[in-house]
């Protein structure tokens, strides 16, 4: 059995859009039912919900067939988290909170194996299929891609250095936490906020590393693409399910 390709990391690093879909529901049936939607890419979040492994592993099983390349953000760059996430399948990761290139270092050597990396080598895993991948150990560096998140002041000035490490994909830049970092609490539409954001992806450009960026509000979406933020999210599963509900129940309670 060949070793899965990983379409996602493909396309980024030849400059073509994804848009993605950010998934908080810790529901494998949910992410079932988004699967086929179209979007390029899900991303199932461990930082900011309650998602464990086996949660994260059935909505990994959930997304197979579907449309979207599956990206994972554990709950910090911890190495552990990590390895255990790769051996059940996730082949793109996206690191939290990384503040210079020594820490892009660490999530690099997380997502390794050795002598390249320092993760922990199991004969049978989801990510090998139980052991029937043909040379899952030499390949499977080549088809992770490794994404890290920008997202304070003090990482923005870091941020060519960060970019330029060997074994990081993509940067991508969160706008919530910059704009808080930044004195805009809530607000990452403030003028300061976007001008930082809109800075970030000229730097990245110029140092040739995909840019990553997740908004609510489709206009900010469609700026950040013409920015040239090559892989946006665009929505969250919880606000099409809470913001879907809030229209029907007005229309019958109004």
């Amino acid at each position: 059995m060949d070793l899965m390709r990983n379409s996602f990391k493909k396309a980024i690093a030849e400059g073509r859009v994804q848009i993605g879909l950010w998934s908080s529901l810790c529901s494998n049936i949910g992410a079932e039912v988004v699967a086929d939607a179209g979007f390029d890419w899900i991303l199932l979040d461990g930082e900011h919900s309650p998602n464990d492994v086996p949660s994260t592993m059935s909505q990994l099983q959930a997304l197979v067939g579907g449309t979207a390349s599956p990206i994972v953000r554990p709950a910090w760059n911890d190495a552990v988290m990590i390895k255990r996430i790769l051996d059940v399948g996730a082949q793109s990761i996206l690191v939290p909170y990384v503040q210079n290139a020594d820490e892009a270092q660490r999530a690099v050597a997380a997502v390794r194996y050795p002598p390249a990396g320092i993760r922990g080598v199991a004969a049978s895993t989801r990510a090998n299929h139980y052991g029937r991948v043909n040379n899952y150990l030499k390949l499977a560096d080549s088809e992770i891609c490794l994404l890290v998140q920008v997202e304070t002041r003090s990482a923005l000035g870091e941020l060519e250095a960060i970019a330029k490490v060997a074994g990081v994909n993509g940067v991508f830049i969160g706008p919530s936490d910059l704009a808080a970092s930044l004195g805009h609490i809530g607000n990452p539409a403030h003028p300061e906020v976007q001008a930082a954001l809109e800075d970030a992806v000229k730097r990245l450009k110029a140092v040739g590393t995909p840019a990553g960026i997740l908004t609510l509000n489709e206009e900010e979406a469609r700026r950040y693409i013409g920015w040239g933020y090559t892989f946006v999210a665009v929505g969250s599963d919880i606000g099409l399910l809470g913001r879907g509900a809030d229209v029907l129940a007005k229309k019958f309670k109004t």
